[in-house]
């Protein structure tokens, strides 16, 4: 997939392109431009990698409401953790009783988005827990 990155990134210079494996989104202000980028990526695809866009994958939405993603919102400038991963996430700590590796998993994490409040959120919890731990970094 490192040529696809390269194509999307340097041939169709797009300036918003997040992937992970084989999913990934791409993102524009302008909904004409991204019709024609996923024309473009349609044909690199099968031509070049001899894969497809399945069909029911596709979508085209506003930028304003976000892009739904590996268990994160994302936007063009930041991205905000799902509710249904937060509360996985809230449950897993708890189901595990805070131990230590849980929570510095998921405090690595919350390092890729703008979640501030819930990593305090983490450190109260760890601290009414008894488990708080003066190494614990973030």
């Amino acid at each position: 997939m490192d040529r696809f990155d390269q194509f999307v990134k340097h041939k169709l210079k797009v300036k918003f392109y997040i992937r992970y494996a084989d999913d990934f989104v791409l993102m524009d202000t302008n909904k004409g431009r991204l019709l024609e980028i996923l024309l473009k990526v349609s044909d690199f695809l099968l031509d070049e990698l001899k894969l497809s866009l399945h069909p029911d994958k596709v979508f085209i939405k506003t930028l304003a409401s976000g892009v739904d993603f590996l268990g994160w919102v994302n936007f063009p400038d930041h991205r905000v953790l799902r509710t249904v991963t937060k509360r996985r996430m809230f449950r897993g700590m708890r189901s595990k009783e805070y131990k230590f590796e849980t929570v510095q998993s998921y405090l690595g994490l919350l390092k890729h988005g703008n979640a501030k409040k819930i990593v305090n959120r983490v450190s109260r919890l760890m601290i009414e827990s008894g488990k708080d731990n003066s190494s614990a970094k973030f």
